[in-house]
């Protein structure tokens, strides 16, 4: 198994032992490699290279003088897909050797940053006719997590998203939610709509019995303070399910 070496930073980092390779050079067949790799992105764009492809270019900037490939092979097989692997917890993340603190950093950087661009999308928009951009953003934010979340969407008279909220923090398969705390919390925003959002770690969207009995004590605390819930939304892997189509709400 290869190992891997990150660019020095100002403070010790617990790496794998570097391959020795000529000191003050890198050698020509990953120079060459890594440009072709660069080329093909900045002339195809992402859909033009498999995951693991794109995973190298990002490690690219963490180990700039090592083969990342098996590293990258090694993190696609131990995750799944790039998505995975960019949202993974740090602490499974570092649980592979080779990866420290300047890998971490890069992949959560990109994780960092895929959230603020579909958030941007949707925040201080009209929710409900942006509605595939909100379910991009879900996704985005929740799909790929190893615990449950609960967050909550705050919008104003015109539906427009003014506050995206979490909630609360949960196991695999539960979270605490509180409805007398979601009510007071769209008060304070002076919010007149909320969509909820959590997401199922398992992959299946299919809500459970608790999840439909939260969901009705929350309709029935906005109802008295006359707020309007739009919508709950639990996020799977692939797919979401929303309880107003599905008819619980």
């Amino acid at each position: 198994m290869s190992h891997f070496a990150e660019q020095p930073l100002p403070f010790d980092l617990d790496e794998a032992t570097p391959i020795p390779i000529a000191k003050g050079r890198t050698p020509s067949y990953m120079v060459d490699h890594r440009k072709r790799l660069r080329t093909r992105f900045m002339e195809g764009g992402a859909n033009a290279m498999p995951d693991y492809e794109l995973l190298e270019l990002v490690l690219f900037r963490a180990i700039p003088r090592q083969d990342v490939k098996p590293l990258a092979h090694m993190l696609m097989t131990e995750f799944g897909d790039f998505n995975r692997v960019v949202s993974a917890p740090q602490d499974r993340l570092r649980a592979i050797k080779g990866i420290g603190d300047a890998v971490v950093c890069e992949l959560k950087i990109i994780e960092a940053a895929a959230q603020r661009l579909a958030r941007a999308k949707v925040l201080n928009k009209q929710v409900l006719s942006s509605w595939d951009a909100l379910l991009d953003y879900c996704h985005t934010t929740m799909a790929h997590r190893e615990t449950e979340q609960f967050r909550v969407l705050f919008l104003d008279r015109k539906n427009v998203l003014i506050a995206d909220e979490e909630q609360a923090k949960g196991t695999v398969d539960h979270v605490p939610v509180y409805p007398r705390e979601v009510a007071k919390r769209a008060l304070e925003l002076n919010a007149s709509a909320l969509i909820l959002v959590h997401n199922h770690p398992s992959g299946d969207p299919t809500p459970s019995q608790s999840d439909i009995d939260m969901t009705a004590q929350i309709e029935m605390a906005c109802s008295a303070l006359g707020l309007t819930l739009h919508d709950h939304l639990i996020v799977g892997k692939s797919r979401e399910l929303s309880f107003k189509s599905a008819g619980y709400i």
